[in-house]
């Protein structure tokens, strides 16, 4: 499985499917959802809300409206809007949406930092808690993940972590 850690937009890498860092609600109204939402239209919150309650721990697929995706993954990393998360929220989040990406033959699959913004986690407990996630995960379909965000400290967390976790 290919890892590629980039300084960037979600929104522009080159992906079968981007992941949203979701609530269980599914309202898409700050951080990482808003954008999504902005970009690619009120269809993805419409479709999302319309499969909640989604519990932490597990996702749901919609579709990328506008965006050029085949979907979107709604990955809740807390029950309410806006709410402090906690690194095993952000543990079930990650693996929720990788069995989504690999169950739904997707190839590839990108993530932000996952409860990092609104969520309030600290990135470089976020970027060792995907990584472990993404260590033990065992795809079918999956070939590459990115993590990608804009925020510096955000991907050079995910980089300090990959030599931790990865041993490499």
């Amino acid at each position: 499985m290919e890892i590629e850690i980039l300084r960037g937009s979600l929104l522009e890498v080159q992906t079968d499917t981007i992941v949203n860092p979701a609530n269980s609600y599914g309202y898409m109204g700050g951080g990482v959802a808003g954008v999504i939402r902005k970009v690619g239209g009120e269809v993805i919150e419409r479709e999302a809300t319309s499969k909640a309650p989604i519990p932490v721990g597990d996702a749901v697929l919609t579709s990328a409206g506008n965006l050029p995706f085949k979907g979107v993954i709604h990955a809740p990393t807390m029950e309410e809007p806006a709410m402090a998360t906690t690194p095993e929220k952000v543990l079930l989040a990650t693996k929720a949406a990788l069995e989504l990406a690999d169950s739904q033959g997707f190839k590839s699959v990108a993530f932000p930092g996952m409860g990092t913004g609104v969520g309030r986690l600290p990135k470089e407990v976020a970027a060792e808690v995907m990584l472990r996630v993404i260590k033990d995960f065992k795809p079918k379909n999956l070939r590459k993940i990115i993590l990608v965000d804009l925020d510096e400290d955000m991907v050079n967390s995910w980089k300090d972590k990959f030599q931790e976790v990865f041993g490499r």
